[in-house]
């Protein structure tokens, strides 16, 4: 009794049938790296607030309520679009693995109030930064007469 293998597709076969994983992939390398600039930039001692953190995570939030907004309701349809800039970007950009770590750095340094405030508060901040990313992207695309699917 022998056991047959499936047939496997060449890679290239299974890159060109999937090019939305090179975009993921592109954007991602893309949004890590500005979080790291950012990281760098914003860089604190630790125990103290991770504003770099904090900042990545809701300005992605912001700017993937605007890009949610462009693509529902204004650009052309693609299916490159949300792949590369949302998935990959934005979520290369956006940390909330380094969010749960820097709460948890906050609480082991003997600041649970702080780390308890990080964690909500980034948590209603970034559904905040989310909505107003929506609200006032389709704000300005009605007032300047943007095309409406």
């Amino acid at each position: 009794m022998t056991r047959r293998r499936a047939a496997r597709p060449p890679a290239r076969e299974l890159l060109a049938a999937r090019s939305d994983i090179l975009l993921v992939a592109a954007g991602g390398a893309l949004g890590s790296l500005g979080r790291w600039a950012l990281g760098q930039a914003l860089a604190g001692d630790r125990g103290s607030f991770p504003r770099a953190t904090f900042i990545e995570n809701l300005s992605g939030a912001f700017a993937l309520g605007v890009l949610m907004v462009l693509v529902l309701d204004l650009w052309p349809t693609s299916r490159y679009i949300r792949p590369f800039l949302g998935v990959g970007v934005l979520g290369g950009y956006t940390t909330f693995s380094t969010y749960l770590l820097d709460a948890r750095t906050l609480f082991a340094a003997d600041r649970p109030l702080l780390s308890a405030v990080y964690l909500v508060g980034t948590l209603a901040g970034g559904l905040v930064a989310t909505w107003a990313g929506m609200f006032l992207t389709g704000r300005v695309t009605r007032r300047g007469g943007g095309r409406r699917r």
